[in-house]
């Protein structure tokens, strides 16, 4: 058998044998550290940790388990590890000079909230999913969901994204957390009506287009040309009744149209002048935004990702320049 025989090399020491058992799970084992941290930095550092603690520890697997489910109790462990360790993404203040935006209609918890590219989902939200799966995989790495998942308390979320987003069996979880099938149950339990409470009422908002559609294209562009041409009325009329602003690490949000018209009042028609290219996050579009200078030279002025509903916006997340660099997003554009 091929994975006997890597086995067997690996715990030998064999570091291409190790390379060739753990790869095939790098990209969803990833996926699996965003969703707990809710940070793409986060996520990465904790990958590294996973892969590291593995292979220091390969010569103790008896394979009891496969390798993935052994992979995602190590990974696990290490992002609630990083949890408990906490030194998360500060928030910081408004950071657009000459602008001064109005009263939040309440302020973000989850600040160190970063997008996850698109170009890193492939191969990591079509994976086999155990039994007790209840979430699609494209909508457990939705923008809303992996937001709501931060304000649930460490091991619930564990338990919760090792349940129903990835199927695991309660017996599986427990001894991946080193607890009791009780514990998990309980555990899931409270998740389960905490997550609720957090993420937009199911039936109240028409579905989203599907990915890369004309309707979303459509959209997308009629957001862009509304943006760019500094019409706030036209942007007004693309977005739903409840829309919703958030900028994190900002913690400043702004929710229903008449105070998100206000914002933008500021943002937008006051002499600058934008471009934006198209990307993708979290399983939406997203759009690099780039200020004109006089000079000609576009610079960065952060990350929209758009959450639609029907043919509306239901909500647009603005990030800062710092997640820019895994979407291959340049700092600047030339004139």
């Amino acid at each position: 058998m091929v994975t006997a025989d890597l086995l067997s090399r690996a715990r030998a020491g064999d570091g291409e044998a190790f390379r060739e058992l753990t790869d095939p799970h790098r990209r969803e084992l990833q996926v699996h550290c965003y969703r707990m941290l809710g940070s793409f930095q986060d996520a990465e550092d904790a990958l590294q940790d996973t892969l590291l603690a593995a292979w220091q520890g390969i010569g103790g697997f008896e394979g009891r388990a496969s390798v993935r489910t052994w992979l995602y109790r190590i990974a696990t462990n290490r992002c609630l590890n990083a949890l408990r360790a906490a030194n998360r993404r500060p928030a910081k203040e408004w950071d657009l000079p000459g602008v001064e935006p109005p009263e939040p209609t309440r302020l973000g918890e989850v600040v160190w909230l970063e997008p996850y590219p698109d170009s890193l989902l492939e191969g990591a939200v079509n994976v086999p999913l155990g039994p007790e799966a209840r979430y699609e995989q494209t909508e457990a790495i939705s923008l809303a969901f992996v937001t709501a998942l931060q304000v649930l308390p460490a091991r619930q979320r564990a338990v919760l994204i090792l349940r129903e987003v990835l199927g695991y069996r309660a017996n599986e979880v427990a001894d991946m957390l080193d607890s009791t099938v009780e514990s998990v149950t309980s555990a899931l339990k409270r998740a389960r009506t905490s997550l609720q409470r957090h993420l937009p009422p199911t039936g109240e908002r028409e579905p989203a287009p599907a990915p890369d559609s004309p309707a979303e294209q459509a959209l997308v562009a009629k957001f862009v040309r509304a943006y760019e041409s500094g019409d706030i009325d036209a942007l007004l009329a693309l977005l739903t009744a409840d829309v919703l602003v958030s900028m994190p690490p900002i913690p400043l949000e702004y929710q229903g149209l008449d105070v998100v018209a206000r914002f933008y009042a500021g943002i937008i028609g006051q002499g600058r002048t934008y471009d934006f290219v198209l990307t993708r996050a979290n399983g939406q579009p997203a759009l690099g935004t780039y200020i004109r200078a006089a000079t000609g030279i576009r610079h960065s002025a952060g990350l929209l990702v758009l959450t639609l509903t029907g043919d509306r916006v239901g909500a647009i997340t603005r990030f800062d320049n710092s997640t820019l660099p895994p979407f291959g997003l340049p700092r600047s554009l030339p004139g």
